[in-house]
């Protein structure tokens, strides 16, 4: 019973000094690169950590086993939300924001924060919550994808997360014209809740790409940056320049398409009103005769005519006759 006791404490004391870890990834000049689920071997030139930092066990390796600067360990144990650069000696920092995993095909999603501490040799990566670009960094490893150093490895991820955003302005463009070949072909509207979903991605991705790029700007203008980071921010800051343009101009055809709908729905409601007004042009000597005859008082034409009824209702189509052709002679009933 002992040795079963004992057996059950080496396997709780394991597991608790297991990290949180969701992938790891290590690489060797010669052997190349490998996707695990467990922290690469020490002795690699160049590792990769991806963890939970939700989960406390996390914090216990990267106390332990991570080798981080102090500064670089508060930023992954604090989970700041702020955007922001942290450059040590012999290391950086960065926190950038991110679409929460589980996005929807469109509209808003969940912001959530990753966290990057980087050494000479080792890459940690951490989140609270799951990250879209997270996995598709994880899946572009699986499928080939190699880095062999720090710096390489950061321009990776980040330039993962520009396609990423890419890929959801190209799916916002293509909702977008869309939307606009249904409106120029005169069908039905759109749900107006479509448009308001789409606003609020494009402004998510626009907030999204100037943070990271304004990270990007204060990272590049550090003083104190190593010189193994300094062509990061160069490389990539000309893509997010492009993904912005075209984010604004997303933005822009948002505008246009808004504009279009207005238009359409004011001519539809003019149209409606002039209808109304025209009917009721028409209808008004008829409403009137028929008011007229309908006053019990004494003295009213054809009271004792047998056909006083007949009478009064021709007078009154007579009337609705005469002024619809006195409205379409005025040109009143024109081309919409």
């Amino acid at each position: 019973m002992s040795g079963v006791a004992a057996d059950s404490g080496d396997t709780l004391l394991a597991s608790f000094l297991q990290p949180g870890t969701i992938w790891c990834y290590g690489h060797h000049p010669e052997a190349g690169g490998t996707v695990s689920n467990a922290p690469p071997p020490d002795d690699l030139p160049f590792r990769w950590v991806h963890l939970n930092l939700g989960d406390q066990r996390s914090q216990h390796w990267l106390e332990a086993h991570a080798g981080l600067p102090a500064p670089l360990l508060m930023l992954l144990r604090q989970h700041a939300a702020t955007p922001g650069v942290l450059a040590v000696p012999g290391g950086l920092g960065l926190a950038v924001n991110d679409f929460e995993h589980g996005l929807p095909p469109t509209g808003a999603g969940q912001i959530g924060t990753l966290y990057i501490a980087a050494t000479e040799r080792m890459l940690v990566t951490g989140r609270v919550r799951p990250l879209h670009s997270a996995d598709l960094v994880h899946d572009r490893l699986t499928h080939g994808g190699e880095v062999g150093d720090p710096a390489a490895a950061l321009t990776f991820l980040l330039g993962t997360m520009i396609d990423s955003f890419a890929s959801l302005v190209l799916d916002l463009n293509t909702q977008l014209l869309e939307i606009e070949a249904e409106v120029m072909a005169d069908a039905e509207a759109p749900d107006s809740r479509e448009l308001v979903a789409a606003r609020h991605r494009s402004a998510q991705l626009h907030r999204l790409a100037g943070s990271l790029r304004a990270t990007l700007h204060r990272m590049e203008a550090e003083p104190s940056l190593a010189s193994a980071w300094r062509t990061v921010a160069p490389s990539l800051l000309p893509r997010l320049a492009m993904l912005e343009a075209d984010i604004t101009s997303a933005q822009q055809q948002l505008r246009l398409l808004r504009d279009d709908l207005d238009l359409q729905t004011a001519q539809r409601t003019n149209r409606n009103v002039y209808i109304l007004s025209v009917l009721t042009a028409v209808m008004m000597p008829a409403t009137l005769i028929t008011g007229f005859f309908g006053m019990n008082t004494g003295g009213l034409p054809f009271v004792q005519e047998g056909h006083g009824t007949v009478i009064a209702t021709l007078i009154g189509l007579f009337s609705a006759a005469g002024t619809y052709g006195l409205l379409y002679r005025m040109g009143f009933f024109r081309r919409q």
